[in-house]
C-alpha cells in the first residue's frame, strides 16, 4: 500500500512533468513555425477554400517538425540530465529533472511520432490533393470526406502489407494472433519496421553527408590563398563578363544569361576572398576543417570499438530499459566530458544525415527553397526528417556512440535483439564512411591521374569539378593538385 504522502508527491511530480513537456514542445513548435514560414511559398491574402486547406496542412507540418525536433533532442537531453543528477543529487533547483520527466518525454515522442507518421501527414497530403467525390457538392466537407476514405483505404493497405510481411518473416501463430491487438502489438510492430527503414536511410545518408560537409564548409568559408593571384583571376573574370555582355547586345538568350550569372557569382566569390581578413583565411578555415575531420574520425573509431565490444561482450547489444531511476549511475567512462562529446557527435551525425539526404539524387526534388516551396514538398520534407530523427536515438545506441539504454517504445523494436543485424549495421557504417572519406580526399589525385592517362574525357570520375582545366570551380579558383 502506497503512503498518502508518497502518492501525493507522485501526482505533483506528474503534473510538473506534464507542464515542462508542454513548455518544451511549445518552444519547438514556435521554432518549427518560423522555419516552415521561411521556406513556404508565399500566397495571396485571399481567403478561399484552398487557403483554408493550405493553412491546416501548414499547422500539421509544423506539429510534425516540432516532434522531429523533440526526437533529435531526446537522447542528448536524457544523457545530460543523467550526468547533472549525478553531479548535483540534492540540489533544490533541479528537482524537476527526474525519471518521470525523462520517461514521459520518451513516451510522448514515440506516441506523437506514430501519430504524425501514420495519421497527420497522410491526412495533410490527401486533404491537400482532394477535390471531393464526383457528383458531390464541392466544399471543405466534401474534401474531408474524401480524405477520410483515402485514409481508411491506406490503413487497409498497410495492414495487409504488415500481415504478409509477418507471415513471410515469422510464420508463427502466436505472432499472427498478436497482431489482433492494435495498440499493444500492431502499432509497435509497424513502428519497428519504420524504424528499421529509418535506420537504413540513416546508414545511406550519413556517410554521404559526412563527406559532403567538407565541401559545404569549403564553400561557406574563405580558403587560404596559397600560390594564387586573385587580382589576375578577377581580371580574367572581368574580361569574360565583358565578352559575354558584348555577345548578348540586348538579346535574351537563356544559355548566355545563365553563363553570365555564373561568371558574376564567381567574381563575387573572388572579391569576397580578396576582402577577407588574414585570420579568416589562414586560421578559421583550417580549424573548421580539423574539427570536421576530428568529429568524423572519432565517430568511425567509436563504431570500430563498438564492433569489438559486440564480438566479446553481450552487454554491448542495444536494449530497452524500463528502470525509472535516472541519475543512479554514469554511463560514460569519463563522466561529463564524454557525455558532452557524445551529444556533439549525435548532433553532428544528425546534421550530416540531413545534408546527405538532400545530396542524394533520389531526394534532390525535396530540397526546400526560400519562399518558393510548395506544401506537397514541405510534407515530404517533414516526413523524411521525422523518419531520420526518430531513428537517430536507435542509430546512436546501435553504433555505440552512447551507452544510454533506449526508453519507452524505442527499446521494444524487434530487430535490436538480432546480433547479426546490429553487427552488420556497424560494419557497413564504418566501411561506407571510410570509403566516402577516402574518395573525397583523393578526388584531386584521381583527376590528375585520369588527365595524365588521357582518360579524363571518358568521365570516369564523378567529381563535381569541371573537367576543363581552365574553368573555375565553385569556390572561385582553379583546382590543382
Amino acid at each position: 500500500m502506497i503512503p498518502a504522502g508518497r502518492d501525493e508527491f507522485s501526482n505533483v511530480d506528474r503534473v510538473q512533468s506534464a507542464e515542462i513537456c508542454f513548455l518544451l514542445f511549445a518552444v519547438l513548435y514556435i521554432v518549427s513555425y518560423f522555419i516552415i514560414t521561411r521556406y513556404k511559398r508565399k500566397s495571396d491574402d485571399h481567403e478561399d477554400e484552398d487557403a483554408v486547406v493550405n493553412r491546416i496542412s501548414f499547422y500539421l507540418c509544423t506539429f510534425t517538425l516540432a516532434v522531429s525536433g523533440g526526437a533529435v533532442f531526446l537522447l542528448p537531453f536524457s544523457i545530460i540530465s543523467n550526468e547533472i543528477l549525478l553531479s548535483f543529487p540534492k540540489n533544490y533547483y533541479i528537482q524537476w529533472l527526474n525519471g518521470s520527466l525523462i520517461h514521459g518525454l520518451w513516451n510522448l515522442v514515440s506516441l506523437f511520432s506514430n501519430l504524425c507518421l501514420f495519421v497527420l501527414m497522410p491526412f495533410a497530403y490527401f486533404f491537400l490533393e482532394s477535390e471531393g467525390f464526383a457528383g458531390s457538392k464541392k466544399g471543405i466537407k466534401a474534401r474531408i470526406l474524401e480524405t477520410f476514405v483515402m485514409l481508411f483505404l491506406l490503413a487497409l493497405l498497410i495492414l495487409g502489407i504488415v500481415w504478409v510481411a509477418s507471415a513471410l518473416i515469422d510464420n508463427d501463430p502466436a505472432c499472427m494472433e498478436s497482431l489482433y491487438d492494435l495498440w499493444e502489438f500492431y502499432l509497435p510492430y509497424l513502428y519497428s519496421c519504420i524504424s528499421l527503414m529509418g535506420g537504413l536511410l540513416l546508414l545511406m545518408c550519413t556517410p554521404v553527408g559526412l563527406s559532403r560537409m567538407f565541401t559545404i564548409m569549403g564553400q561557406l568559408l574563405v580558403k587560404p590563398t596559397i600560390l594564387e593571384d586573385l587580382d589576375e583571376q578577377i581580371y580574367c573574370i572581368h574580361l569574360q563578363e565583358e565578352a559575354l555582355q558584348r555577345r548578348l547586345n540586348g538579346m535574351s538568350v537563356g544559355d548566355l544569361n545563365k553563363e553570365l550569372d555564373n561568371i558574376r557569382n564567381q567574381r563575387n566569390k573572388l572579391e569576397r576572398r580578396k576582402k577577407a581578413s588574414g585570420w579568416e583565411k589562414n586560421l578559421l578555415y583550417p580549424i573548421v576543417m580539423l574539427i570536421l575531420l576530428a568529429g568524423t574520425t572519432i565517430s568511425v573509431l567509436m563504431v570500430a570499438f563498438n564492433i569489438l565490444y559486440l564480438l566479446v561482450d553481450e552487454t554491448a547489444m542495444p536494449k530497452g530499459s524500463t528502470d525509472r531511476g535516472i541519475g543512479n549511475t554514469s554511463l560514460s567512462t569519463f563522466g561529463l566530458a564524454q557525455a558532452v562529446l557524445e551529444i556533439i557527435l549525435m548532433f553532428y551525425l544528425m546534421v550530416s544525415s540531413v545534408v546527405g539526404f538532400y545530396s542524394l539524387r533520389v531526394f534532390e526534388g525535396l530540397t526546400p527553397r526560400n519562399d518558393d516551396t510548395t506544401m506537397t514538398t514541405i510534407i515530404g520534407c517533414c516526413v523524411s526528417i521525422l523518419v531520420l530523427s526518430s531513428a537517430l536515438p536507435v542509430m546512436s545506441r546501435t553504433l555505440g556512440i552512447t551507452r544510454f539504454d533506449l526508453l519507452g517504445d524505442f527499446g521494444r523494436f524487434n530487430w535490436l535483439g538480432n546480433f547479426y543485424i546490429v553487427l552488420s549495421y556497424n560494419l557497413l557504417f564504418a566501411v561506407v564512411t571510410t570509403l566516402c572519406l577516402v574518395r573525397k580526399f583523393t578526388s584531386a589525385v584521381r583527376e590528375e591521374l585520369l588527365k595524365a592517362l588521357g582518360l579524363d574525357k571518358l568521365q570516369l570520375s564523378n567529381s563535381p569539378t569541371d573537367p576543363e582545366s581552365g574553368k573555375l570551380s565553385a569556390n572561385g579558383h582553379q583546382k590543382t593538385l
